[in-house]
């Protein structure tokens, strides 16, 4: 049985001090379907794994389109754009509009956005392509609040981490999957197959999917509102902010290694082919285990000790890969301490923030992942022109930065009470 109810802060129904509408507290008598965390999982990690595709072919598309090596990271960084923009203005409506709708038409338009990166006569058609792709790709964030919105509270951290645990392995499949595909049938198969693979998982979602919103009925709520109380959200609340500048920073490191990787791997002494570099994410797999692991430790209150251990391990991370050139299992090794450390920490920050207003869940998870949108589009730039510039031990300088300013934000504001986000650590 799933409880849904608003929360005010100070006894006013809003945020930032304004007397803003707030959701009935009711309480859903059918539990969701058990199949349905498992399909939200699969449909997650599909939707996220197409901001990827891009990673093991940067070089292929740079070359294919005449781009130089300091421009190859636009790729990624206008997919994250796109993403951080429809975290603002499409993640919010998860709050107002039907759940099941809103899923399912975005899968659809996210099949079509896959169509046109495959079928880009060039560049700036390609470009304009993989930014309406991740603008549609936030529908993994609309489906891990739906996600939230439908468990009991007692077991709420380990669904979001069985969904968060699909994204995780869909980041790693995309980069093994695009490789392996790009070598079989060239890079534009990749983005075919996925707007195929797209409208299946809209179709099964759309069964599965119970209708309903989680501030379904709240009155005075329109969409402009929703846009606006989403900022008024982060500013009314400090965990929300802490949380999220984790979560830049976190992000940054995370896309300073998968966005420049691609470069040293596949030239001497490697000269990797895009399978090889592609399947080089598995190595990361370990992340999967992590954010189930930290849903469970969530549950039993460990979120504070499961961040520090995460930023500790990232911060660690960066010493074996900074050894890429000389050996491909210290690469291994530090890929799997960065992808397990990113993971534990994302898991326990999306906990945590959807406690704060359960009733405005799709509001906070956007606002969130607007900071995680941010961090990977600058880990990406960064990564492109410190390794056009330094190679690639200005990237591990770069990541290994990202990395202990992190540790130094957690901590700095560990100890830290925020005025109305209840009792206890961060």
């Amino acid at each position: 049985m799933a409880t849904q109810c608003s929360t005010t802060a100070g006894g006013r129904g809003g945020t930032g001090g304004e007397n803003l509408p707030a959701a009935p507290c009711r309480v859903s008598d059918a539990s969701p379907p058990d199949r349905l965390v498992p399909l939200l999982a699969l449909a997650c990690g599909s939707s996220v794994a197409t901001v990827y595709f891009a990673q093991p072919l940067l070089v292929t598309l740079g070359e294919r389109f005449a781009l130089g090596p300091g421009m190859l990271g636009a790729m990624v960084t206008v997919t994250q754009l796109g993403y951080a923009a429809g975290l603002l203005l499409l993640v919010p409506l998860g709050d107002l509009v039907d759940r099941r709708r809103l899923v399912t038409g975005q899968l659809g338009l996210l099949a079509l956005a896959l169509l046109a990166a495959g079928l880009a006569p060039g560049a700036a058609a390609l470009l304009g392509a993989l930014a309406g792709v991740g603008l549609l790709a936030v529908v993994a964030q609309t489906m891990v609040a739906a996600a939230a919105a439908l468990t009991p509270p007692a077991r709420r951290g380990r669904a979001v981490g069985t969904v968060t645990g699909g994204i995780v392995t869909g980041i790693l499949l995309a980069r093994a999957a695009a490789g392996a595909l790009a070598d079989l049938a060239g890079w534009r198969a990749v983005y075919l197959a996925s707007a195929g693979v797209t409208v299946v998982l809209a179709v099964l979602v759309r069964r599965v999917l119970p209708p309903g919103t989680a501030a379904a009925g709240t009155p005075g709520m329109s969409y402009g509102w929703l846009v606006a109380s989403t900022v008024t959200l982060f500013v009314r609340h400090p965990l929300l902010r802490i949380r999220g500048a984790l979560a830049l920073l976190v992000f940054a490191a995370f896309s300073t290694l998968w966005s420049a990787v691609a470069q040293p791997l596949s030239g001497p002494p490697w000269s990797l082919s895009h399978t090889a570099i592609g399947a080089f994410g598995l190595a990361g797999a370990a992340g999967a285990v992590a954010a189930r692991a930290a849903g469970r430790w969530n549950d039993r209150g460990l979120a504070q000790r499961t961040t520090g251990v995460g930023l500790a391990l990232l911060a660690l991370s960066w010493l074996p890969i900074g050894l890429t050139g000389r050996s491909l299992w210290a690469l291994a090794v530090g890929a799997v301490l960065l992808d397990f450390a990113v993971q534990a920490v994302h898991v326990t920050n999306q906990t945590l923030i959807h406690a704060v207003r359960p009733d405005a869940g799709s509001r906070i998870i956007g606002g969130y992942m607007v900071f995680y949108s941010a961090g990977s589009g600058l880990g990406a730039l960064g990564a492109s022109l410190a390794y056009a510039t330094a190679g690639w031990p200005a990237v591990t300088v770069l990541g290994t930065s990202f990395s202990l300013a992190a540790l130094l934000l957690w901590a700095a504001t560990r100890r830290t009470r925020p005025a109305g986000d209840g009792p206890g650590p961060l």
